[in-house]
C-alpha cells in the first residue's frame, strides 16, 4: 500500500493560501482548530445526544466508538463521513473556545503571525471564521482535507521564519515533521479525557492540554531564535 504523500495539497488549499497576507521574516504559528482552539468533543457529544447516539471513549477514534443509544451498536464506518458532515453543519457555529486559547494567541500574535489550519468542509469555512472571531480568535482560516504537511510546507516557504504547528492528531504532526522538519511541533489535546487515551505523538516536541503551557513553550523557542 502506498504511503500518503506528506507534501500533498487538497485542491481547495492553493486558492486559500493565495488569499493570505503573510509577512516574510516574521514567525508563524499554524494551529489546528478542533480540540486545540474549540471544544470539539463537547460539541460532538451535544450533537450525538440530540440524535440518540453516544461516544464510547474507549480509544482515540471516532469510527467504531460512536454508537446508537438504544442498541449500543456502532455507526457503520461507511456512514461516518455523512454523520460528521451533518455535525459540522449543525455545530460549527456554536463550538466553544478552549479555555485560554484567545488570551494566549493574543499575546503570541505580538511576536508571530497566526493561521488556523482546520480539516473541515470548505462550505463551513466562513462559519468557522465567524465562530472563532466572535470568541476573540480573529485569524485567517484554511479549510483543509487530509494530512497537513503540504500546507505547512507551503506556509513555511512564504514566511522564511520559525514555524510552530499545533494539532491533536499524531498523523498530522508526523506529516508536518516529514514535510518541514525545522518546524516546532506541539501535540495539543484540550479535552483531558482524550489526552489520557493517547500519549505524546512521536514526532512532537511538546505535549500539553493547556494553552498557558503551550504559550510558554512557544515564547521560549521564539526567544532562543532571536524573536
Amino acid at each position: 500500500m502506498t504511503s500518503p504523500d506528506p507534501l500533498a495539497l487538497h485542491e481547495s488549499v492553493p486558492a486559500q493560501l493565495a488569499e493570505l497576507r503573510l509577512e516574510r521574516g516574521r514567525p508563524l504559528i499554524v494551529t489546528d482548530c478542533d480540540e486545540v482552539l474549540v471544544e470539539f468533543l463537547k460539541g460532538l457529544e451535544r450533537y450525538l445526544e440530540a440524535n440518540n447516539l453516544w461516544i464510547d471513549l474507549q480509544s482515540f477514534a471516532l469510527s467504531g466508538n460512536i454508537k446508537h443509544r438504544d442498541t449500543n451498536e456502532p455507526v457503520p464506518p461507511k456512514e461516518m463521513p455523512a454523520l460528521l458532515e451533518r455535525f459540522f453543519d449543525t455545530e460549527t457555529h456554536r463550538l466553544d473556545a478552549v479555555e485560554g486559547a484567545a488570551d494566549a494567541l493574543a499575546e503570541l500574535s505580538k511576536r508571530a503571525q497566526v493561521v488556523v489550519l482546520s480539516n473541515l468542509p470548505l462550505t463551513q469555512r466562513r462559519t468557522r471564521i465567524d465562530n472563532l472571531s466572535a470568541q476573540g480568535l480573529d485569524y485567517p482560516v484554511i479549510a483543509n482535507q487530509g494530512l497537513k504537511g503540504g500546507p505547512v510546507r507551503k506556509l513555511a516557504e512564504l514566511v522564511e521564519a520559525p514555524v510552530f504547528f499545533l494539532d491533536d492528531l499524531p498523523p498530522n504532526i508526523s506529516s508536518v515533521a516529514e514535510a518541514y522538519e525545522p518546524s516546532h511541533r506541539i501535540h495539543f489535546i484540550a479535552d483531558e479525557r482524550l489526552a489520557k487515551l493517547l500519549g505524546p505523538a512521536k514526532d512532537s516536541h511538546f505535549h500539553t492540554t493547556d494553552w498557558n503551557a503551550a504559550k510558554a513553550f512557544i515564547e521560549e523557542k521564539l526567544a532562543a531564535e532571536g524573536f
